[in-house]
């Protein structure tokens, strides 16, 4: 069987509740809704890790942070931050597809290390400096060149994408097409097209919760109350203006001949919280760092004509350390390395073949000396060494709003959880940069982790500081 083209596309900080069809009345996605009317869509799949840069490498990996480093967002203040390479010798799926033949191009976000350098089997490489930014004047690597882009992001990131699409007309390899939009990522202020916040100058935004302030949350929320009407349309707009791209790339596959041999992916790296739980933001958006389902949950919509069964919606329990697995199973390439990786192909599913799981599958995350399981019905959340641990009750309080622990009578049952939770990590952890001991606050990573980082320091405090000025030992003076 001829092995299919791949367009995968990606979404920065995108709650699995943002999309027409995943329920959201307001929000205008008409493109992905498309996609998840002709292919199918996930409906319980969870990032590895609730912010961008570790859940996208364990998305390309196949590993968990504590198997590749990455563990949190990466911070690229100065040249050295900027070049350090975090996925220096590691290995992937885009490295698999490219040694069976594949085209490999980056269009957009990478963030996971030394941007400016094609790597991972990647030949075209059109990348973002950072994580995030401005959505005019970005900052944007071309040829190895770096240069302030002054189109619109989200359409320079769509027009490169199209222009590698021209590029494979008639070409007889398959290719590999990474779309990493950088929306809906902050900022939502004065930096999208009017023509997609006019869309939304009226509406009510009931499908978002206005609740208290989370007691825990950070800095993005207070500023964001400052306007939050104004904050919603921008981050609403965001998302109709890349679905306007998804759109035009969906047609250039239909013009080129290739949307009948092209998987279809879409997805985005961690959840987001508009309000939801009394915040804005992932999982550093409070400290302690959470687990919330809005930050962890993200939607999977995979499209495959004629061989993934239309309309169809899988309630399975799968990870993004599911992904890489899947991924090539699905195209038939093995991955030729030893690591011993945690996923489970969900390729059967795809295919439209039997695929129950039984009731005690459970998904794992970590975000530094955090750790969460997860099974149907309970969510229970690990702090190390010393909490606050939270043990949540799915089934019957989906908001997640008590935490049962807290009233006590729960010992058993959280003993039993964190027993398969240690047990699990025990399996697949990288000792030398175990995330359990490292001093990961939110606000960036800065260097290598754990032994691999030579006693240099991995994690900065900055804004952890910002909102508790005298915590020791980082107090600012």
């Amino acid at each position: 069987m001829k092995q299919p083209n791949i367009l995968f596309i990606i979404s920065d900080d995108q709650g699995y509740w943002s999309l027409g069809c995943t329920g959201n009345q307001e929000i205008i996605t008409p493109n992905i809704d498309r996609l998840a009317a002709e292919g199918m869509r996930f409906d319980q799949f969870f990032c590895a890790s609730p912010v961008c840069s570790p859940a996208r490498a364990s998305l390309l990996t196949g590993c968990i942070p504590s198997q590749h480093g990455v563990h949190d967002w990466l911070r690229d203040d100065d040249e050295r931050q900027a070049a350090i390479e975090y996925l220096a010798g590691q290995y992937s799926y885009t490295k698999a597809l490219a040694a069976a033949g594949y085209d490999c191009a980056l269009s957009g976000k990478w963030h996971m290390g030394a941007s400016a350098k094609a790597q991972q089997g990647f030949g075209h490489w059109f990348s973002h400096k950072s994580g995030g930014g401005p959505y005019y004047g970005a900052p944007i690597y071309k040829d190895g060149a770096l240069y302030r882009e002054e189109r619109y992001v989200t359409d320079a990131i769509t027009d490169d994408a199209l222009e590698f699409l021209e590029s494979r007309r008639g070409g007889d390899r398959p290719f590999y097409l990474h779309v990493g939009y950088t929306a809906p990522h902050a900022p939502w202020l004065n930096n999208h097209p009017k023509e997609y916040t006019d869309l939304y100058k009226d509406c009510p935004f009931e499908s978002v919760p206005h609740l208290q302030r989370h007691p825990d949350s950070i800095y993005l929320t207070d500023e964001v109350a400052k306007d939050e009407r104004a904050n919603l349309i921008g981050y609403y707009a965001a998302v109709t203006a890349m679905d306007a791209g998804i759109g035009r790339l969906l047609e250039k596959l239909q013009e080129l001949g290739l949307a009948e041999d092209t998987l279809v992916i879409f997805t985005s790296d961690n959840g987001f919280s508009c309000g939801h739980h009394g915040f804005w933001g992932k999982g550093n958006a409070t400290f302690p760092l959470n687990m919330y389902e809005e930050s962890v949950k993200v939607p999977l919509i995979v499209r495959h004509p004629g061989r993934i069964p239309a309309g169809q919606v899988c309630d399975a329990l799968v990870s993004a350390y599911d992904f890489m697995p899947t991924l090539l199973d699905y195209v038939g390439v093995p991955a030729a390395d030893p690591e011993r990786r945690p996923g489970v192909s969900f390729a059967p599913a795809l295919r439209g073949q039997e695929f129950r799981q039984h009731e005690e599958v459970v998904v794992l995350d970590e975000y530094g000396p955090n750790r969460m399981i997860r099974s149907r019905d309970f969510k229970y959340v690990a702090r190390y060494p010393y909490g606050p641990n939270e043990l949540y009750d799915l089934k019957n309080d989906p908001g997640e709003t008590t935490n049962l622990l807290a009233a006590g009578g729960y010992g058993e049952l959280e003993q039993q959880l964190r027993q398969r939770l240690e047990a699990w990590f025990a399996r697949y952890v990288d000792p030398a940069i175990d995330g359990a001991r490292e001093a990961v606050f939110g606000s960036g990573q800065i260097g290598l982790a754990g032994l691999w980082g030579a006693g240099q320091p991995a994690h900065s405090c900055d804004d952890y500081i910002k909102q508790n000025p005298n915590y020791a030992p980082y107090a600012v003076k």
